[in-house]
């Protein structure tokens, strides 16, 4: 899967530990919708995300809304810094294509 990406105050996270595409919504798929959002979650601990913003939207309501949805269900590998489990910011980007379904 793809990695999450650094920005100015993001923390890496190295890996996804279960991350599964959102379902391309039924309304987007018939309006021929694409796009890519982008999320800002912020990782806890335990690797589950503690908080869902989109960072850029994908100018559909409904892409946006199965991301977030999606990203819910998403489990990280937290970062690890001087030995601890921390908390993390991850930007990721989720792109619905129709020539992907």
């Amino acid at each position: 899967p793809p990695r999450a990406t650094r920005g100015p105050d993001t923390t890496r996270v190295r890996a996804y530990n279960s991350r599964r595409q959102p379902k391309y919504p039924p309304q987007a798929i018939r309006q021929r919708h694409e796009g890519t959002v982008v999320l800002m979650i912020l990782v806890g601990v335990d690797g589950s995300p503690k908080d869902i913003k989109i960072d850029r939207s994908s100018g559909y309501h409904e892409l946006d809304r199965a991301a977030m949805d999606a990203a819910r269900r998403w489990r990280f590998n937290p970062t690890i810094r001087n030995g601890q489990k921390v908390e993390g910011y991850a930007r990721v980007p989720v792109n619905f294509n129709l020539n992907q379904l």
